[in-house]
């Protein structure tokens, strides 16, 4: 029986995710999948996110149905069982019989055919679960346990977001985590939005920023061919917005891109220096952000090989990512609480390298796309000195409303203390912290 390339495709993702740690979602763009038809692709991204958004609900129902204690069951057969049973419980299009035999196939295909019999009656026990109801599961609970239980998280994160930001908050992450984000586009080009109402193409304002689009188009990948435009959430657009004009940037963390880019296109008159340690992503990053007045290098952001001088610099560093969980749900089961210490060391020398390429009353944005303190007001708290100043995100996000770029009318709602904070389930967007600093 020949099986779906989605299903082949979702299989081998789910595979490399677990045996190799790879991210589900570069993987998911890699040239081997990224040629699959447009409706093969949405199946296969379907499932390979709807798997990981779940996993441990999954799990946890595998394991109740299953004849193998479920340590013992091999990666290869927990990851075909995996598909099966999120298609049975939350797909309601794909018949039963196309779920539970093309599983079997896969199987058979990663030669393990001995297990089949094993995956065909365990898929049909489970068959007769169902998507939880997550409001009232949620709504009738205030044990961080079982908010984790029923919304596919884990345990220790949810009882991190209840502490930090209460009970309430922390159920609306949880479910913001478990929806399927619209697809906003940054606007580099103008022009473009006259193009698209000329093309009668069904997009909208963002909700967060009026230069936004938030777009539900089969012709997208055209539009997005013309490097005219760009997928990016609303919040790192933001990100972006908060650096504003000046002649020399700073991009420390530069790779993807998206923030580099939009540097470009609002200072068209300015020099942008974009930083990336892998010399392979600052090479994708260089056939990325093609614009003029963008110089890419690759360089450790810890020990950067510059003189300063810089009226702006941009610090984007690398984090837990906890406030992207709904674009990248393998992060949940990757991270560890242990992490978080290491990632704030390494955040911290970034920042403190970055101070000092920040010329006397230039500027500096110290951002970060995770929900945790310590990569946050943490990193800030141990790495300003003297000679910079903390300015009021508010300060920002009012001029960006004066200028009519900011959507979001409730600015209070999006600061903590004098910082940016977007929380995912309460603003349209990833969250996201940022610090200006200003050099005295």
């Amino acid at each position: 029986m020949a099986i779906s390339p989605a299903r082949v495709a979702a299989y081998d993702i789910l595979l490399r995710v677990e045996q190799q740690h790879a991210f589900a979602s570069e993987m998911l763009n890699a040239p081997q999948f990224s040629k699959l038809s447009t409706i093969d692709h949405g199946l296969a991204t379907e499932l390979t996110m709807g798997v990981l958004r779940w996993r441990s609900l999954l799990d946890h129902w595998i394991s109740e149905e299953s004849s193998l204690k479920f340590s013992k069951i091999d990666v290869e057969v927990l990851t075909s069982v995996r598909i099966g049973c999120y298609q049975l419980a939350f797909l309601d299009r794909v018949p039963q019989r196309a779920a539970i035999n093309e599983s079997v196939e896969l199987i058979k295909r990663a030669r393990k055919r001995s297990a089949a019999p094993f995956v065909n009656a365990l898929l049909r026990k489970l068959a007769g679960r169902s998507r939880p109801n997550a409001s009232s599961l949620i709504l009738g609970s205030r044990a961080a346990s079982e908010l984790a239980t029923c919304s596919a998280h884990p345990e220790w994160l949810v009882q991190r977001w209840s502490d930090e930001y209460g009970f309430e908050i922390a159920t609306r992450i949880c479910d913001s985590d478990q929806r399927i984000p619209e697809t906003s586009l940054a606007v580099l080009d103008p022009s473009v939005k006259k193009e698209i109402e000329n093309l009668g193409m069904a997009m909208q304002g963002g909700a967060l920023l009026r230069s936004s689009l938030l777009a539900d188009e089969p012709g997208l990948s055209k539009l997005l061919a013309t490097r005219r435009v760009a997928i990016q959430d609303e919040a790192s657009q933001l990100v972006a917005l908060l650096v504003g004009r000046a002649f020399r940037i700073l991009d420390c963390c530069a790779a993807p891109g998206g923030k580099t880019r939009m540097l470009a296109s609002r200072n068209p008159a300015g020099t942008i220096l974009a930083a990336e340690l892998h010399p392979r992503r600052a090479r994708l990053l260089h056939k990325l952000v093609s614009a003029g007045n963008v110089h890419v290098m690759a360089a450790d952001a810890r020990a950067l090989p510059l003189k300063g001088g810089f009226d702006a610099v941009l610090a984007d560093v690398p984090c837990s990512g906890t406030g992207t969980l709904r674009r990248n749900p393998d992060i949940k089961w990757k991270l560890a609480p242990e992490d978080l210490n290491d990632l704030q060391a390494r955040q911290i020398a970034i920042l403190r390298s970055a101070m000092e390429q920040v010329a006397s009353g230039g500027r500096l944005i110290y951002s970060t796309c995770s929900l945790e303190r310590e990569e946050n007001e943490g990193v800030i708290d141990a790495a300003v000195s003297d000679s910079f100043r903390v300015i009021d995100i508010r300060e920002r996000l009012k001029e960006l409303r004066d200028q009519g770029e900011l959507a979001w009318n409730d600015i209070e709602s999006l600061t903590r203390g004098p910082y940016l904070g977007t929380i995912p389930g309460v603003h349209p967007c990833d969250g996201f912290f940022a610090a200006i600093l200003q050099k005295i």
